[in-house]
């Protein structure tokens, strides 16, 4: 069988204008498959420079392939079953900063080069004081932008016409705000001077991004029937979801250079990105976070199993356009599609996603993915959202650590797996409701309020006695 390489699959030669920092399963399932479609539509010419982030990757790998490597997205799209493979070959440079540092800050004197884009984790972009030997690879992902645009600067004499667009796509809330930030600092820390630092903050365009695309990343119950089938070795096949979403904020120069939304994917610019975020966080993660207790302790185990229940998945429903999308400043056509769109990505019957998996950390979760819409919903509405009580009586049962007769392994922070156990040291359904949810450290309020600790101790009270399914039905109505 053939190897993928630009042998055996000839591609196009464009000229190297962005800068890519990771060459993990997500960037190249999202950022370079959207490269590739602007690219096969003649929006931009453009190939990619890819640096390995961190000590270890798969830059060598990738550059045994000549860069060259396999999407297969897989999902429910319209109502139909969709599945596509596509070689991306616009990966064209490959640099480990570690070993070819030098290499590295070579790139930086490209007149080329016009886009960074990033994925280095969420905790990738974070201030590391003590990175400040730059006579070597700095250890931090600033780190190594800043050393980056150092070299820039001083090859093209502070020249302003030379900046970048930078457009990370790690998820933190702000993200190109945060990172240009960071980069000032660590300048300053570095005792760079004012010049280049206006330079840095001026001449530079950050961008603060939203992405959303699931991608269980290499395929390895499937590999061998896939290469075997497209006729060609890949050791770098990446899989990920149809469903696609990159909201970025308008910044002229960036849009000059990267206009990702003229190809007819699902790329949005918007002068704000947060309705997105809370559009995704709300729907898409509080939804999620909702039905894992309680598809769970119905005798469910996963999202697909969940949504198609009648019973759970009527909940789902009712909680997002009841209780969530309300609470939303987006027009209703967009809400409708977006939350439709979330229903067939739950439904993937191409992906088995554990509710179990989800259920990690779910206070937290709780805290941070339904309590901003119940805040809200009071907000416009002056009462709780009852589907949210409900969930949140689910939890509390859920920490009770018991499906029928079988334990639940619960993985939560320990002082919030602790503050469970409290609760459940009470006797009466009351007395849990009332200490749930007035426990402000956790949830940063205090819940209990109005008729909430009645509504939730009356949910509880029902799946104890009468169990999750029964309560369930009972609170559909």
């Amino acid at each position: 069988m053939n190897e993928l390489n630009r042998t055996t699959h000839p591609a196009k030669d464009r000229p190297v204008k962005v800068l890519q920092f990771g060459e993990g399963n997500f960037l190249r399932a999202f950022v370079d498959w959207i490269l590739q479609d602007l690219n096969d539509k003649g929006v931009i010419n453009a190939d990619v420079a890819l640096v390995q982030p961190t000590p270890s990757g798969r830059v060598r790998d990738l550059e045994k392939q000549d860069g060259l490597y396999t999407v297969c997205l897989e999902g429910i799209e319209n109502g139909e079953k969709v599945q596509s493979r596509q070689v991306i070959d616009v990966l064209r440079e490959f640099v480990d900063p570690y070993t070819e540092y030098g290499k590295f800050l070579e790139l930086a004197k490209s007149p080329e080069l016009e886009v960074v884009v990033s994925n280095t984790t969420e905790a990738g972009i974070a201030l590391d004081s003590t990175d400040t030997d730059f006579s070597v690879c700095p250890k931090s992902f600033p780190g190594k932008l800043l050393a980056f645009l150092k070299a820039r600067y001083d090859h093209f004499g502070g020249d302003a016409s030379k900046g970048m667009a930078i457009v990370p796509c790690e998820l933190i809330d702000h993200n190109g705000d945060e990172l240009k930030r960071i980069l000032a600092e660590l300048a300053k820390i570095n005792g760079m001077d004012d010049s280049f630092i206006g330079w840095l903050t001026s001449a530079n365009h950050f961008t603060n991004t939203l992405v959303d695309r699931i991608v269980p990343g290499y395929p390895k119950d499937k590999a061998a029937q896939i290469c075997e089938e497209e006729g060609y070795n890949d050791t770098s096949i990446v899989k990920g979801e149809v469903f696609h979403l990159w909201v970025l904020q308008k910044e002229p120069f960036v849009y000059e250079k990267l206009p990702a939304d003229k190809s007819g994917l699902n790329v949005i610019f918007t002068d704000d990105i947060t309705p997105y975020k809370q559009r995704k966080v709300k729907i898409l993660n509080g939804s999620h976070t909702s039905m894992v207790p309680i598809a769970y302790l119905c005798g469910i185990d996963t999202v697909r199993e969940a949504v198609t229940d009648p019973d759970v998945g009527r909940f789902v429903s009712e909680l997002v356009n009841g209780e969530i999308k309300p609470t939303i400043d987006l027009p209703a056509d967009q809400m409708d599609a977006f939350a439709n769109s979330v229903i067939e990505r739950f439904m993937n019957p191409f992906i088995r996603h554990e509710l179990m998996s989800i259920a990690l950390n779910s206070t937290t979760k709780f805290r941070t993915r339904l309590l901003p819409s119940y805040n809200d919903y009071r907000a416009k509405f002056g009462k709780s959202p009852e589907h949210i009580l409900f969930a949140f009586a689910a939890l509390a049962v859920f920490f009770r650590g018991k499906r029928g007769d079988e334990d639940i392994e619960i993985k939560d922070d320990s002082e919030y797996i602790d503050f469970w156990k409290e609760v459940w040291q009470l006797s009466s359904p009351a007395e849990i409701a009332k200490k749930a949810l007035s426990a402000a450290d956790i949830w940063q309020q205090d819940l209990d309020e109005d008729s909430n600790a009645e509504l939730v101790a009356g949910y509880i009270d029902d799946m104890l006695n009468n169990g999750m399914r029964a309560a369930l039905k009972k609170f559909l109505g």
